[in-house]
């Protein structure tokens, strides 16, 4: 009789473990997250190579979340950032996901970089969590309904990046560009793709953790236009070795990747090439919306981590805000405990509608069915050439 009555007690118990496991997950419908504030997850790279973008991040959706919590949240309820760092490797992305969803997290900014982006994609569409990322650029991140981006794609970078040196009337270019890297690759198929064919190319390609770029140098020496769809750390390495060898009336023309490059340097006017890059934000601004984020920004965080990313994410987590107070005002219930695929089917409605956003990375900003963020791209020059300064 005891024996039986043990073993009853033992269902019973185990009945009420399966009961609440079912309930928790941030993106099942049994989410249960006791919440007291609308929690905004995202992971990113906050140290190693990478750290300038997942800071950079971090810090501008923060300050967005700040203010709009200083201005009473959504209807009375507040904002929560939750922060995880994957250090640019996607191994840790799955972790990091799993944790935020412990945290309560209901919506996100997904990953900050293209390569976990692609493993952070596979889980939250299981899982139906809706994310606004402000960086990961991945032609394929949000393949998926629940997947948006305030950054262009690589496609559109790429794309825009063709048609700008198309206009430009030059008839041979330099590439530099790494192959194994799903950013720099996606971008340099892309550019490709949309390049005039009246226009060849000298193109030289390196992998992994390559830091010795003579041989791709010589191949590039006698270019006056390079486009390198490449991030910061390699391209500040190439500048610096080819300083003396690339021609001094050289472009240097890169992608988002190059936001953060001037921090590389004690003094940037050792490279006597110009540099410049398309983006959809200037950190250099005298007015306007960018203008005061630089401000507000560098006056609490500083200027190392001043880019592209950081304006983006503070964008995001605006739009995502106002995704919601549209939503509310339109008559959706948007409880501080609701789940996360409820908040999901609620943003998707909304940014695949008629929503628009104007901040500081863009006006009337849309986005595409496919995720796909419709603004404008401007090239923004870092550095004029030594020549031109004089």
């Amino acid at each position: 009789m005891k024996t039986f009555k043990k073993i009853a007690a033992l269902a019973m118990a185990l009945a009420v473990v399966l009961s609440l496991s079912a309930c928790a997950g941030g993106g099942n419908d049994g989410y249960t997250a006791e919440n007291t504030e609308y929690v905004i997850g995202f992971s990113g790279p906050l140290t190693g190579g990478a750290a300038v973008y997942g800071q950079g991040v971090k810090n501008g959706a923060q300050l967005a979340v700040d203010e709009i919590n200083a201005n009473g949240g959504l209807n009375g309820i507040k904002f929560k950032l939750e922060a995880m760092d994957d250090q640019h490797d996607p191994t840790k992305v799955a972790t990091n996901y799993a944790n935020l969803l412990e945290k309560g997290m209901q919506v996100s900014l997904g990953t900050v970089t293209t390569g976990p982006g692609k493993e952070w994609t596979k889980l939250s569409v299981e899982d139906n969590v809706f994310f606004l990322t402000p960086s990961a650029s991945g032609d394929d991140i949000p393949k998926e309904a629940n997947g948006f981006q305030m950054c262009f794609a690589d496609g559109n970078q790429g794309k825009v990046a063709a048609e700008f040196v198309n206009g430009t009337g030059l008839t041979k270019i330099g590439i530099f560009y790494k192959s194994d890297d799903p950013y720099s690759d996606g971008i340099y198929k892309q550019f490709k793709e949309n390049l005039s064919s009246s226009i060849t190319t000298v193109e030289a390609v390196f992998t992994g953790n390559a830091t010795d770029f003579n041989a791709q140098i010589s191949m590039l020496k006698e270019c006056t236009f390079i486009f390198m769809p490449i991030y910061y750390e390699p391209a500040a390495i190439f500048m610096t070795q080819a300083k003396d060898i690339i021609n001094k009336d050289a472009v240097y023309y890169g992608c988002d990747g190059f936001d953060g490059l001037a921090g590389q340097f004690e003094d940037f006017s050792i490279i006597p090439q110009e540099v410049s890059m398309l983006s959809h934000f200037d950190s250099n601004a005298k007015e306007g919306a960018a203008a005061e984020f630089v401000q507000k920004y560098t006056a609490k965080y500083g200027a190392d981590t001043l880019n592209q990313f950081g304006a983006s994410a503070y964008d995001c987590v605006y739009a995502i805000y106002n995704a919601m107070k549209k939503a509310i005002d339109g008559g959706k219930e948007i409880p501080v405990t609701i789940s996360a695929t409820d908040l999901c089917d609620i943003l998707k409605g909304e940014f695949t509608g008629e929503f628009s956003y104007s901040g500081v990375t863009g006006n009337n900003i849309t986005w595409e069915d496919n995720g796909y963020v419709s603004k404008e791209a401007v090239k923004y020059t870092l550095k004029v050439a030594n020549s031109a300064a004089q």
